[in-house]
């Protein structure tokens, strides 16, 4: 009999979040100093608009 309860939940957007959330912690705790906004769009893979 199948279990109505057993069902996987995945949800790729918040997936990606917290990855990206990750990698920005752990490149927060190595530095010794805060980031600039331009620092933190490069570890988020953001591109800045060069206007």
């Amino acid at each position: 009999m199948h279990d109505q309860f057993d069902v996987t939940l995945e949800d790729l957007d918040l997936l990606g979040e917290v990855e990206l959330t990750t990698n920005l912690i752990i490149a927060a705790s190595e530095s010794d100093r805060p980031f600039t906004i331009a620092e933190i769009d490069a570890l988020l893979g953001i591109a800045t608009d060069p206007a």
